[in-house]
């Protein structure tokens, strides 16, 4: 049987009246405050279906947050696959050829191929580049706690830290081994580079009032931490204990048999050794003790990524 279709909670509006930004780029806005400091980009809708990040950025536009010093800039990345939204398939619209989010390498940007997404990033090319600090905005298929994403660099473990929500972060030690997401992009995937932080916070399941509420408070703390707005004690918890997980393997689907050994959500913990799913004649056994998944597909496609094995930290 398949999967049963999720509660749409959060309306999805028409954008067409953010299309006209002010950088050259649709659906890009851009303050400057005239005082110094750093230039954060808050990016959302990198997947078409993942509309927490919509939420959050018309809120930053619309209630007229600027910042104090800095710059800001606020992006709607992939509104063609938003576009393409379908209440009935209300998960097939989070890319319509090429995940954007992995295609963030030279090798892409600069080669030959094409596609909605591969048009996109070249446009959001220069906007990524000219940030300083990153938040990209996304959400998950399943209803599983926020986490955050991000790779194992110093200046992105402190950020996450300092916020303290969410709670749970998946550190990536060799970034994701199916790809460069665009927070790894130029000189944000360079350990030694003087860039500022880029993180992808995960805000929980997509259609839900609550994963949205997230991406707003997330948003607004991530502008707060660097100085372009005030901080809100009263949306912004002291941070409380942190649960950190490493990549160990990102495992895509190979065949349309793929199939996991039980059904999964996501943190679910395996034994070294015990089986997590079987592609075809392939055994997918957990690589270590404590092995936690993340992100299991909810649908595997062949192609696409399978599930992220982690341990704990």
């Amino acid at each position: 049987m398949p999967p049963t279709p999720p509660l749409l909670e959060v309306i999805q509006p028409d954008l067409s009246a953010y299309r006209r930004g002010n950088t050259g780029v649709d659906y890009v806005h851009r303050f400057e405050s005239g005082q110094p400091g750093p230039h954060v980009l808050i990016n959302a809708l990198t997947h078409g279906n993942e509309i927490c990040g919509m939420v959050a950025a018309t809120h930053l536009l619309d209630s007229g947050v600027r910042p104090k010093i800095g710059t800001l800039t606020v992006s709607f990345a992939h509104v063609e696959a938003y576009n393409a939204f379908d209440p009935e398939q209300p998960f097939e619209n989070r890319q319509l050829v090429h995940n954007l989010n992995r295609i963030w390498s030279d090798e892409w940007l600069d080669g030959p191929e094409d596609s909605p997404e591969l048009r996109r990033a070249r446009e959001l090319r220069p906007v990524v580049v000219a940030a300083d600090h990153i938040l990209d905005i996304h959400s998950t298929s399943q209803p599983v706690a926020p986490f955050w994403v991000y790779p194992a660099f110093a200046r992105n473990t402190a950020v996450a830290l300092a916020l303290g929500r969410p709670a749970i972060h998946l550190v990536m030690p060799k970034g994701l081994g199916s790809g460069t997401p665009l927070i790894q992009h130029g000189r944000h995937g360079e350990e030694e580079s003087p860039a500022g932080a880029a993180l992808v916070v995960e805000c929980g399941q997509h259609f839900l009032q609550a994963t949205a509420d997230l991406a707003t408070a997330v948003s607004l703390a991530f502008l707060a931490h660097f100085g372009l707005v005030e901080r809100d004690p009263a949306a912004t918890p002291a941070p409380g204990p942190q649960q950190r997980f490493e990549l160990v393997e990102t495992r895509m689907v190979k065949t349309e048999e793929f199939r996991f050994a039980r059904p999964l959500l996501g943190f679910e913990v395996f034994a070294k050794g015990e089986l997590i799913a079987t592609d075809g004649a392939e055994e997918i056994r957990a690589p270590c003790d404590d092995c936690t998944v993340l992100m299991p597909a909810r649908v595997p496609i062949v192609g696409r990524e399978a599930v992220y094995l982690t341990r704990p930290l």
